[in-house]
């Protein structure tokens, strides 16, 4: 199956030239912090928008790509009755289907390979796979949404090993699917899973083989987990509705705990460190900054007192990571205001609807944000790409560009796109619910 490829021959110039560029190959990128290092991209989108390389066609999903060694890796869900749960999003119930990797060549967009799997949808919001793919060398690493978690071949998709989450060690399904993407660590691959002392587990990357097993928690969240550098060694931050949590990454020994009970189990965006300040953001409860201190437990500098849910105090993230830079935090709160906060404080300095492209405030507004040298891109659940300076003194767009429809669904129909984009090859990949695009970010 081959893509629509407008400007195939500029493709493989970019991936064939002399100019060294980035891989993607998982959740938050390469160094899995969200930040984009390439060089030689447009500093303004061009008029009438980027250029799109190439358009494959997918089924729906809200896993983002993986680019990794001229490769793209997205997970979709194909289902015999392409209207069952389009209804009501939000509501649960048994809709039969198969869950798909693809690996998508990244010069031409044309389809390397596909492997399918029954998979039958329990969720909330069952569109599709929510996990982005892990790459790791010749393997790749995916977690579908019923808790299915594969080991393939880069090469050609065979499997290599699985686990079924449900079976061994008897998590549930959590109401909105597994979500938090596998990380890769040394020689092992960590795991949000769930259940009684399994919330975190540790695999042998190559064999499947268990490692170690943590934590225990009535829900295990939707947080993936990540490992920060502090006090001179490594700290898994492993974040679920309970508490936030660090962990020896080498062998699961607990560190320290913050309790921090969440309303509707939703840890969700990434936990960020800078300096020794860790800030986490929650849709109901909030935010909260800690203090890490070396050789002992932190201090919880500030934390939303009250939690409400339109009446909100920080910033209040569900889809969307907040990132930091100078000393303040940038980021969509629960009604799409984007706000800057300062990070020590929590002190609010200013908010706007501009960034996410909405007229009034909407529940769930959304933007990805993605830092790049002196400057950010933002894309938006709109399917809108801008490129913007965020500072204190305010929100300062650059350009903006529609790419890409905004073709799924919220519980009220609103059209959405909330995938997050991967920056590679000096590009910007994106899906919806009915392709994968290429768009060139290089500067002439």
């Amino acid at each position: 199956m081959r893509a629509t490829a407008p400007a195939t021959a500029f493709a493989a110039l970019l991936v064939g030239g002399h100019c060294h560029a980035d891989d993607w190959p998982g959740w938050f990128g390469p160094q899995r912090d969200g930040v984009w290092r390439e060089s030689g991209i447009v500093e303004k989108l061009p008029e009438g928008g980027p250029e799109v390389l190439w358009r494959t066609p997918v089924h729906r999903g809200y896993a983002g790509p993986a680019v990794a060694g001229g490769k793209v890796f997205v997970m979709d869900r194909q289902v015999a009755d392409p209207e069952a749960g389009a209804g009501n999003p939000f509501a649960r119930g048994r809709i039969p289907g198969d869950e798909r990797l693809l690996c998508i060549d990244a010069a031409t967009g044309e389809i390397l390979w596909e492997k399918a799997y029954d998979c039958d949808y329990t969720v909330s919001y069952a569109a599709g796979p929510r996990a982005t793919p892990t790459v790791d060398g010749d393997r790749v690493y995916t977690l579908g949404a019923e808790g299915d978690l594969v080991c393939r071949k880069v090469a050609d998709g065979s499997e290599l090993w699985s686990k079924d989450f449900k079976e061994a060690p008897g998590a549930k399904t959590p109401t909105w699917g597994f979500s938090a993407t596998p990380m890769v660590h040394g020689d092992l691959l960590i795991c949000l899973v769930g259940g009684e002392g399994s919330v975190a587990m540790a695999f042998d990357k190559m064999s499947g083989a268990e490692k170690w097993r943590a934590l225990s928690a009535k829900e295990p969240g939707y947080c993936p987990p990540v490992v920060v550098r502090h006090g001179g060694g490594d700290l898994l931050i492993i974040w679920h509705p309970e508490s936030v949590n660090a962990l020896d990454p080498e062998t699961g020994e607990l560190v320290w705990t913050v309790p921090w009970p969440l309303r509707s189990g939703l840890s969700v965006p990434t936990p960020q460190l800078v300096g020794d300040i860790l800030f986490l953001s929650s849709f109901y409860n909030g935010s909260m900054a800690l203090r890490l201190k070396p050789g002992a437990g932190p201090e919880v500098l500030w934390r939303t007192a009250k939690a409400s849910e339109k009446r909100t105090e920080h910033l209040h993230g569900i889809i969307n990571t907040a990132v930091v830079s100078g000393g303040h935090l940038y980021g969509a709160c629960s009604y799409g205001e984007f706000r800057c906060l300062e990070l020590a404080t929590g002190r609010r300095v200013w908010e706007s609807l501009e960034p996410v492209g909405l007229e009034r405030p909407t529940r769930w507004g959304t933007v990805f944000v993605t830092p790049h040298e002196d400057r950010h891109f933002l894309f938006s659940e709109t399917g809108e790409l801008a490129i913007a300076r965020l500072s204190p003194a305010g929100y300062g767009e650059i350009s903006r560009a529609k790419v890409i429809e905004p073709d799924g669904f919220d519980m009220r129909q609103r059209p959405i796109v909330w995938s997050h984009p991967a920056y590679a090859m000096r590009s910007c990949f994106l899906r919806n619910d009915s392709e994968v695009i290429r768009v060139s970010l290089a500067a002439e």
